[in-house]
């Protein structure tokens, strides 16, 4: 019996937000592994296994759920968000080069999820409307030094930032150490989105300046967008403002 195995992405944490792929795949799971807090959003289901894990605990994670995959099972290994951006897709990806043979001859399947830089965006209006890239701030995997030199890189190209993991409880000083770093190269006016929670009860989202923007406002719960030069807030009377970067750079517009 062939088994398989789903890298389901559950998206920021509001249901409707998971597609019907995702709901089909975790329904149709013997057994599903994940950290602990995401498979807590997940109904339980008669006869469907779960295995949990820490949240650093990537390698383990995936390795356990492919193990189990190659006996004949479906399993699911879940992630927050998108599976494949900072996420269990890649750990799994890696499991399976470095792992046995058996592993390569398994049904894998990637199913796309809505990523938090996605949700903070729709929150706040169109932040990403232009280019933009993604960072972890996280600097487990990869040393600081090369999170410095792509910050430098992204900002003095003009990309809005999506700055995902910017802060953590051993991790305390990296988000503050990126924001100085960027306004030695942005203006002080940039507008600065920290998205926290989104989709879920204790949701909140703060529109603030590169020079007002405070680290202690994130976690590892948040999402942070770093605005380009283009990037505007438009205020609206008894509304929340919008926040967008226009599609049309001025210099092209001319």
């Amino acid at each position: 019996m062939s088994g398989e195995l789903a890298v389901v992405g559950l998206g920021p944490g509001d249901e409707r937000w998971l597609t019907p792929e995702a709901n089909a795949a975790l329904a149709r799971a013997d057994a599903l592994y994940g950290y602990v807090g995401y498979l807590e959003r997940l109904p339980v289901r008669p006869g469907q296994a779960r295995h949990a894990f820490d949240n650093r605990e990537e390698g383990a994670r995936a390795a356990a759920a492919l193990r189990h995959a190659a006996q004949g099972a479906h399993v699911a290994i879940v992630s927050g968000g998108d599976p494949g951006i900072f996420a269990m897709a890649a750990a799994v990806c890696a499991e399976i080069e470095a792992g046995p043979a058996s592993w390569r001859s398994l049904d894998v399947s990637i199913i796309p999820g809505v990523t938090a830089m996605l949700a903070v965006a729709a929150r706040v209006g169109a932040p990403l409307g232009h280019d933009f890239c993604a960072l972890s701030l996280s600097d487990n995997l990869k040393p600081w030094q090369l999170i410095e030199r792509r910050l430098t890189a992204a900002a003095q190209a003009g990309f809005v930032i999506a700055l995902y993991n910017p802060s953590s409880q051993a991790r305390p000083w990296q988000l503050g150490a990126a924001l100085d770093q960027l306004r030695r190269l942005l203006a002080p006016t940039t507008p600065v989105v920290f998205g926290r929670a989104v989709g879920r009860p204790d949701e909140n989202v703060i529109v603030t300046t590169l020079a007002a923007a405070d680290a202690k406002n994130a976690d590892m719960a948040t999402l942070v967008i770093v605005g380009s030069p283009e990037t505007r807030v438009i205020p609206r009377p008894g509304r929340s403002s919008l926040v967008y970067t226009p599609r049309a750079i001025e210099a092209v517009r001319a």
